[in-house]
């Protein structure tokens, strides 16, 4: 398939033409598919833009449909649609697979390869209607995509590590935990990534995963540990404070 039919297609799933078409074409470029040509040929910048923006629509949807359910339910709620399962599920859905542009050291590495790409598209293709068609395309595209796969049953599910870990810090700190990569190693198609979580400006956490998502979460389920809010692992019950350097944790029961 021509460059040009490609990035037809994704238009056309986008419901947008892109007057940057430099932009969709990111959009849909794994990252081992453009080394040596700079930061803005792949997804990867415009995936963190995007994992942001998706938050928002996400969040503010999810608190005008749903006006009796608390702020605990919103957040398992919005955690079951943002998750990249889901993200990667839509993307295949929507026929975004055969359209990524992948390097050839990336195409060994078969599905799981291809399921952390079609989050990653995802996201990145939100981020690429916002800068290009502004709020309103992007919000259509995540409405018409996303909001389809809502189930107000998923409100009652666990929390994960990150949710967890936000409520937390809101409730009982007043504050919201922030996640830095800190890290990346390896190949393109086996990549290392270690991430940091901060709270209030100091480290609580860190994670090493083979996805920047993958890197946060552990990284929140060591700062919970740190807190008190998860039990330290057996054999390492002062592993918050030899990590971090503190000796009051000021330990609080976890929402």
């Amino acid at each position: 398939m021509s460059m040009q039919g490609r990035l037809s297609r994704v238009e056309a799933i986008c419901g947008h033409h892109f007057d940057d078409q430099d932009l969709v074409a990111a959009a849909v470029t794994h990252p081992s598919a453009a080394e040596g040509k700079g930061v803005a040929a792949s997804y990867e910048r415009l995936e963190f833009l995007g994992d942001a923006i998706l938050g928002a629509v996400v969040s503010k949807h999810l608190f005008e449909r749903f006006d009796g359910m608390n702020e605990g339910e919103l957040t398992r709620l919005k955690i079951s649609l943002i998750s990249g399962s889901t993200l990667s599920q839509v993307s295949e859905e929507l026929g975004l697979a055969p359209l990524i542009i992948m390097g050839e050291s990336e195409k060994g590495t078969h599905s799981r390869g291809m399921r952390h790409a079609l989050e990653d598209v995802y996201e990145a293709l939100v981020a690429a209607l916002f800068l290009d068609g502004g709020e309103e395309a992007c919000a259509s595209f995540i409405e018409r995509t996303l909001f389809v796969h809502v189930d107000p049953e998923l409100a009652e599910r666990p929390l994960d590590t990150k949710s967890k870990l936000q409520q937390y810090t809101q409730h009982t700190l007043h504050c919201a935990p922030e996640y830095q990569l800190i890290d990346r190693t390896g190949p393109a198609h086996c990549p290392v990534f270690v991430s940091a979580v901060f709270v209030n400006g100091e480290k609580v956490g860190t994670g090493e995963g083979r996805s920047k998502k993958e890197s946060e979460s552990i990284a929140a389920e060591q700062a919970l540990i740190y807190f008190g809010c998860l039990p330290a692992p057996d054999g390492d019950a002062d592993a918050s404070e030899s990590d971090f350097g503190q000796d009051e944790k000021g330990a609080a029961p976890c929402i």
